[in-house]
């Protein structure tokens, strides 16, 4: 086999393999449009806030439950540590 026969052949391999590639990833991208819009039909993404809905912990607030548990444990790697 020559080396244009060889080039040609490689060619095709690399066109037929981006084709494939491309041809799986529209078929995902369609696949997983479309099962967003079956959940979203069959309201099973009520667990989503809205938009205009503010969460819970605005500002990003510590509860003082957790402030006291991340003290709790560094003050007991501090006493290990020593």
């Amino acid at each position: 086999m020559t080396i244009m026969g060889m080039l040609e052949q490689s060619a095709i391999l690399t066109l037929l393999g981006m084709g494939v590639v491309f041809a799986f990833l529209w078929l995902m991208i369609v696949c997983v449009s479309w099962v967003g819009k079956l959940v979203h039909a069959l309201g099973l993404d009520k667990d989503v806030l809205p938009q205009n809905e503010a969460p819970k912990n605005p500002g990003g607030a510590v509860r003082p439950e957790t402030a006291a548990a991340i003290s709790a444990a560094v003050t007991e790697y501090r006493k290990k540590e020593h």
